[in-house]
């Protein structure tokens, strides 16, 4: 017995393992996955307590494997763990169910392709979509994610989310597209103060040549935007105002069963 005591008191004494480079990158992949828009290396920093140089190795190899890429001064999970992790959910959990519905509502009203997008780093991954026969192409078919500054959807979340706004405005350059699409931050800033005053978005022909898109706003529990729903058609088939008035009336239906649920 004393022999027994003895070997367990020397075993107490050990000192506690650091964590390895594996658990360190586990944690950092958790606080990337909680998050929806871009983290910087030092939130990242403060939400694992990992010195900084640390941190930066870990997410230079985790980014070279595509488990986690650079968006802007942040980082976000990468492609690959995405697809691993099947992150096509909605941001509020449990809303699936609630939005469904209307969404096949939408659709029927207007027989054209009808999107859920939420924030993804700077784009708009469609989570949701619901095609027709006739149904239009885009740029954004088999990636299901689409920049923000040249799409309706884009639009409707940037004109609502303060912090995603302001991390495109970092960025500081916007992409031509089309011939159609915005690239200045004056005509960017125009067109976001007109989507806040009619509470609905449009993007015609700035993403792909021949589509047009109208889309407007879902706010979750608590008032803040967790998505956007919006309807692509061709352009020039259908009036956008009176798609709008649907999009618009579904987006607001959407949110008060959220709030509701």
């Amino acid at each position: 017995m004393p022999t027994e005591t003895a070997s367990q008191a020397v075993t107490d004494d050990r000192p506690v393992a650091q964590p390895g480079s594996l658990e360190r990158g586990i944690d950092i992949l958790l606080a990337l996955g909680a998050a929806s828009h871009p983290v910087s290396l030092s939130q990242l920093c403060r939400a694992t307590g990992l010195p900084k140089s640390t941190a930066h190795r870990i997410l230079g190899v985790l980014c070279s494997r595509e488990l986690a890429r650079r968006v802007g001064n942040g980082y976000l999970p990468g492609e690959l763990l995405e697809t691993m992790a099947g992150i096509t959910r909605l941001r509020v959990p449990g809303t699936r169910k609630v939005v469904l519905p209307y969404l096949l509502y939408l659709y029927e009203t207007t027989r054209q392709t009808v999107n859920l997008a939420v924030p993804s780093g700077l784009e708009a991954r469609y989570v949701e979509r619901l095609y027709g026969h006739n149904r239009v192409d885009s740029r954004s078919d088999g990636m299901d994610r689409a920049p923000l500054h040249c799409t309706a959807t884009g639009k409707a979340l940037l004109a609502f989310d303060s912090s995603l706004h302001q991390a495109l405005l970092a960025r500081g350059s916007f992409e031509q597209m089309t011939r159609r699409t915005i690239t200045t931050l004056t005509g960017l800033e125009r067109e976001l103060a007109q989507v806040r005053r009619q509470g609905v978005a449009y993007s015609q022909e700035e993403f792909t040549e021949g589509v047009s898109c109208v889309a407007a706003p879902v706010f979750g529990p608590g008032g803040r935007i967790c998505m956007s729903l919006g309807v692509a058609a061709p352009a020039g088939s259908t009036p956008l105002a009176k798609l709008g008035i649907s999009v618009r009336g579904a987006a607001q239906a959407i949110s008060s069963a959220l709030l509701s649920a």
